[in-house]
């Protein structure tokens, strides 16, 4: 088998699922606790989420290297990790963010696994899934709404400025045209001028609120606490000004609720959220993270793009503000990924060339330094590609070994849990190990500058930090605004170390430069942006969604 045959949609309409109720059944929901939607997927109760269970069970974050474009396989490590420990007799639960429309219908296609490692129904969950996505997008242009009315308004206005509204409109697809307009055009009955950006869904503040809140009165609180913008005398305007946050909260009420649905294997996988991990926390929610370790002996879970990003920040911020204590972590690597590091041009990452992968090893090596940071000894995931050579795994396998950590080839993609059953054994080994608790890297009560100089000194291997003139603004702002004991979510290239994405491999001798900061006040974090951070994707050329069709009968090809 190779990765191209067959191709995963035809994998995934193969199978035979159960019903979603024997999969509730499988982890103690009894059938009158969920809620439907359709056969073969359901939304849960927080209700079912038990304190008392959750301190019981083991934590699996996976994370990656520092990959290429098409990612080195996060999600198809995950899911057939869990795979792999069911068939050890665990009750294993993976918990997964729900996929952006976006990325379906342009180049790197959905986001349930691959090959034998798969969530299922695969069509509807890349595609609107249970409207969680849709529920997001309609909360945020709400308030984008609400915001324009209220610059319209001469009765009720805030003295909003509309030159300082930092609040944007989210859609889940690939548009670029949407990056700079300018609305309320057409004469006085449509509104301000003004110029307006459009973000995708994922990247949407409401986003990471929905996957930062702890129930729903905080969501209600959360919502309110989003900053909108500033007045012209440059007071801060907050969405519980403008009185939305209960509006929003009713858009979202379903939405809070957890996903179920089934890997390949027929066990029970949750989904929810989807936010970015360069310009937010890149990880599922904290509800969702909880609920399965209320209902699963472990929990494997992942986070966005490289540790640099998605680990740390599930570590420095999601398991601070829920009080989570992750047991193991696993370090997805690629041989081609390490090609990509050793300076293999595009055209060559499928071809073997062990000098390329000894070269690319150091980018390895600095993401298990990282997580030993982090008092967490991880494992490392080979993630298997036909044309991996002996030779190459042997010198990922060796490198490993001398930093005190074991290497173990995944082949989740090809043969589904029975692939991953090596890697089960090792990170169950190391859960049940882990007695002593995970150390974040900072505390939140640091000074903002401390919090982003140790990250970028610590975690991206930088020799400091530079703030340009706006930057600094912003840091007399976060003080002004009583936001300095919040955590840093930083957004920068995940494509390297440094805020440079030509910079491969481990980059040495370099800083990096604070170039504005972002305040999302609601999801309960700052954001320091190093260089440009692309919100609204294009489609390429030639787009995924011109190779996808549908027949009569309603049958999809070519969706992935």
């Amino acid at each position: 088998m190779t990765k191209t045959n067959p191709p995963d949609l035809a994998i995934a309409q193969s199978a035979t699922l159960k019903p979603i109720w024997e999969i509730a059944e499988g982890i103690g929901v009894p059938q009158d606790q969920l809620e439907p939607y359709g056969r073969y997927k359901a939304k849960l109760p927080l209700s079912l989420i038990d304190p008392q269970k959750i301190s019981q069970s083991h934590l699996v974050l996976v994370t990656a290297m520092t990959p290429t474009p098409a990612g080195e396989g996060k999600t198809t490590t995950s899911i057939g990790l869990a795979d792999g420990l069911n068939r050890m007799g665990k009750q294993a639960v993976v918990v997964l963010r729900e996929p952006s429309l976006g990325p379906v219908f342009g180049m790197k296609g959905g986001a349930a696994g691959g090959g034998h490692a798969q969530v299922l129904p695969m069509e509807d969950i890349n595609l609107h899934f249970t409207g969680d996505f849709s529920a997001v997008e309609k909360a945020n242009n709400l308030l984008s709404a609400l915001i324009d009315n209220n610059l319209q308004s001469r009765k009720h206005g805030l003295g909003l400025d509309p030159r300082r509204v930092l609040w944007r409109r989210v859609m889940d697809m690939n548009d670029r045209a949407l990056r700079h307009i300018t609305i309320g055009l057409g004469g006085t009955g449509n509104g301000i001028p003004r110029q307006e950006t459009f973000n995708i869904t994922p990247a949407s503040e409401v986003m990471a609120i929905l996957c930062m809140a702890k129930n729903f009165e905080n969501l209600k609180r959360r919502l309110g606490n989003i900053l909108v913008g500033f007045t012209f005398d440059r007071s801060p305007v907050y969405a519980r000004d403008l009185h939305a946050a209960d509006a929003m909260a009713i858009l979202l009420k379903d939405a809070i609720k957890p996903n179920l649905v089934q890997t390949l294997e027929g066990n029970p996988a949750l989904l929810h959220g989807g936010p970015f991990a360069n310009i937010a926390q890149g990880t599922n929610s904290i509800l969702a993270t909880k609920m399965g370790l209320s209902l699963g002996e472990y929990v494997v879970t992942e986070a966005g793009f490289g540790a640099d990003l998605g680990a740390e920040k599930f570590l420095d911020i999601k398991c601070q503000e829920a009080g989570l204590q992750p047991k193991a972590v696993v370090i997805v690597a690629t041989v081609r990924a390490l090609r990509h590091h050793g300076g293999a041009p595009k055209d060559a990452l499928g071809t073997p060339h062990p000098d390329r992968v000894r070269a690319g090893l150091p980018n390895l090596e600095k993401h298990v330094e990282n997580m030993l940071k982090f008092n967490l000894k991880p494992i490392v995931a080979i993630n298997a590609f036909p044309a991996d050579s002996e030779e190459e795994i042997r010198l990922v396998q060796e490198r490993c070994a001398a930093l005190g950590v074991k290497a173990i080839v995944a082949q989740g993609w090809a043969q589904g849990g029975a692939g991953m059953t090596e890697l089960a054994e090792a990170v169950s080994a190391a859960a049940e190990a882990q007695i002593e608790p995970f150390q974040p890297l900072y505390q939140w009560k640091e000074p903002m500058q401390t919090k982003i100089e140790r990250i970028a000194r610590e975690v991206y291997g930088a020799n400091g930090v530079d703030y340009t003139k706006e930057a600094e603004r912003g840091l007399k702002n976060i003080e002004r605004l009583g936001l300095g004991e919040l955590p840093v979510c930083m957004a920068k290239t995940q494509k390297s170390f440094s805020d440079n994405d030509r910079k491969l491999a481990r980059p040495k001798d370099f800083r990096v430069t604070v170039r504005e900061f972002e305040f999302a006040v609601g999801a309960g974090f700052v954001i320091p942006i190093l260089g440009e951070i692309m919100r609204m994707p294009g489609l390429p050329a030639e787009p995924s969604a011109n190779h996808m069709h549908i027949d009569a009968e309603g049958r999809i090809s070519g969706l992935f």
